[in-house]
């Protein structure tokens, strides 16, 4: 299976599992020039702006170790696009991250800061 195959298959299980929370997607794969947000969902009155990891081995490591400084970076700069072209009055925004290592899906909400 080739890494875009794989990615994607991490991307919807991430999904169903947001939605069995209570989340709604709000966007999959939005992208704003090179940068990339896998999902956009809403809970409440709170914008989520969620990267997802995964890795089927341990052999580099467990995927929250792959979303360096320069990453989480890319991530912001992507999610402020994102607020500033919608109407998002009243909305908390929050940057989570969830990672499938080894089978197992772990959430990290509010994974990375977003300044205002």
């Amino acid at each position: 299976m080739n890494n875009r195959r794989k990615g994607r298959g991490y991307e919807q299980r991430a999904e169903a599992y947001l939605n069995s929370q209570g989340y709604s997607i709000i966007e999959l794969n939005w992208q704003a020039s090179h940068k990339e947000i896998d999902l956009i969902a809403r809970i409440d009155d709170t914008i989520v702006f969620v990267e997802v990891k995964g890795s089927s081995t341990g052999q580099f490591g467990h995927p929250a170790e792959r979303v360096d400084r320069k990453k989480r970076e890319n991530l912001l700069a992507a999610a402020e696009q994102y607020i500033a072209g919608h109407d998002l009055k009243g909305c908390d925004f929050r940057m989570d991250l969830i990672t499938i290592y080894e089978g197992r899906l772990e959430h990290y909400p509010d994974a990375f800061q977003y300044d205002e």
